[in-house]
């Protein structure tokens, strides 16, 4: 047997066992380069209520690709993906209680009119 072929039966790691080649990493390198010109190039334009759903969007499919190749998520196992999954549900639960204590500042009155505040 090969040295290489018994490194990977007692569970070493010998570089390869990910399956990405350099190519997938240069072209996730590339669309990463084309999402921030993306996202340049689209804050220079009036969108109105649609800019920032927009960069949000680019945003977490650059967060996306760089999570699945870089971090080798795409290639783990499933207890990996569990902990990745764990993050993002903690992640919203954290951005949900934020927007909701935001949204709901103005029922209070010290917030409704900033002039009667004071």
């Amino acid at each position: 047997m090969s040295s290489s072929h018994e490194s990977h039966e007692a569970g070493g790691h010998d570089g390869g066992e990910h399956g990405h080649g350099l190519g997938a990493y240069f072209a996730v390198f590339g669309a990463l380069l084309v999402g921030t010109w993306l996202t340049v190039w689209i804050a220079e334009k009036d969108l109105g209520a649609w800019n920032t759903p927009v960069a949000l969007g680019i945003a977490c499919t650059k967060a996306t690709l760089v999570v699945l190749y870089f971090m080798h998520v795409r290639a783990s196992s499933k207890v990996v993906w569990l902990a990745a999954a764990i993050g993002f549900v903690f992640l919203v639960i954290l951005l949900g209680f934020t927007i909701s204590d935001y949204a709901t500042r103005e029922w209070l009155e010290i917030y409704s009119d900033p002039l009667l505040s004071r």
